[in-house]
């Protein structure tokens, strides 16, 4: 039976350099790095090292970056803080964020009775940039956080314009750029968030290690107390191998980026063209069928399938070796639609098998001519 991975968006295969750097590290620099002796020394320098790196693709200090154990933590971090810590008492969002942050805001309207604002969405998915400057215009000190790119539907936003029209209004502005640090660049002098959040095992890293990018002089405190770990912004003894392999993940993302972007976009093409042409009646939700709005890494493809072979469509791929998603994994274990598709598609289209492919440097061409032939076998 063919093996083929089309879920890259949820996480991707970590490079095997990067598996030589995680265990060369391991072997080598396991002093604590809070130790004042010479082996904590020396996994506190790499850790540094690795931070400096980081925050060089970013173009920003490298006290802006906080090592977390990955992009959940790190929305928990600014968002909690935020409301907690920075007096913010209204919070615009999106209903198609990640759970990472929907969640999170609902939590705290909760326990701190603020008031969430959600910003008007186009059909396509994309945000109404019209509703949301009327949102901006209160006198409550406020938050933005939206994503930078839809983990679901690809859907890419203006963070730079988002940015700009937040502080035209005095409003901070936290991204989750998950699915975009490793696979654009970004720089951050001239794209003013505030704060973003990342994770090394979306751009081929290490599992359990992220950071955020927290803006100097905002003010925000620790989510986790302890000791005076990541500046006191962080507590915990520091997972110096995973730190040193996301480091070297996000140098390999980097260092060939147009080469990968090249790369996938091409898959990406195949594919759309491809399902296209042998699946008619196909549609691809959100912009994920568009090159010029939508990320090049995925296509999430509502099918023409009869309901009786929905049900079990996901199931009979995974028989065929073939792994791909309804949507983020995060929700795989929730009998429950996509919250993202549910806000954007009629209820005609809720009721098709929505899935949701996406693609990285191991997929081919040949791998997705076998997904299409099995895909006929159900339309």
């Amino acid at each position: 039976m063919k093996h083929v991975y089309f879920d890259n968006a949820a996480t991707t295969q970590i490079k095997d350099e990067v598996i030589q750097v995680v265990s060369a590290t391991m072997k080598g620099y396991y002093g604590n790095a809070s130790s004042s002796h010479s082996f904590g020394r020396s996994s506190k320098a790499l850790i540094e090292q690795s931070r400096k790196n980081i925050a060089q693709h970013l173009n920003v200090s490298a006290g802006e970056i906080v090592f977390t154990s990955g992009g959940t933590e790190a929305d928990n971090l600014v968002l909690r803080s935020a409301v907690r810590d920075l007096e913010v008492t209204h919070i615009v969002t999106s209903k198609i964020e990640h759970h990472a942050v929907l969640h999170t805001i609902e939590q705290l309207e909760k326990e701190y009775n603020i008031q969430v604002s959600y910003v008007n969405l186009e059909s396509n998915g994309d945000i109404d940039y019209s509703h949301l400057k009327t949102l901006l215009q209160t006198e409550y000190k406020t938050l933005v956080s939206l994503i930078h790119i839809n983990n679901e539907i690809g859907n890419i936003l203006d963070i730079k314009r988002i940015s700009d029209l937040c502080k035209a209004n005095h409003a901070l502005f936290h991204s989750d750029a998950v699915q975009s640090v490793g696979h654009y660049n970004l720089d951050l002098q001239d794209i003013k968030v505030d704060f973003l959040a990342a994770s090394a095992h979306k751009f081929h890293g290490p599992k359990g290690v992220g950071f955020a990018f927290i803006r100097k002089n905002t003010g925000l405190q620790p989510l986790i107390f302890g000791g005076d770990q990541e500046r006191g912004l962080r507590a915990g003894t520091e997972s110096v191998h995973n730190i040193v392999g996301m480091e070297e993940a996000l140098k390999l993302a980097c260092d060939a980026m147009d080469e990968d972007t090249a790369y996938i976009k091409g898959i990406k093409e195949y594919f759309i063209d491809r399902i296209s042409k042998d699946i008619p009646g196909v549609t691809f939700n959100g912009n994920s069928g568009d090159f010029n709005k939508s990320t090049y890494t995925l296509v999430n493809a509502c099918l023409p399938v009869a309901p009786e072979k929905a049900a079990m469509l996901l199931f009979q791929l995974d028989l065929k070796g073939i792994a791909c998603s309804k949507g983020s994994a995060c929700q795989s274990g929730s009998a429950q639609k996509s919250h993202v598709l549910t806000a954007i598609l009629n209820d005609t289209d809720l009721q098709k098998p929505s899935l949701r492919f996406s693609f990285s440097i191991y997929n081919t061409k040949e791998e997705i001519d076998y997904l299409i032939g099995v895909l006929k076998e159900f339309v």
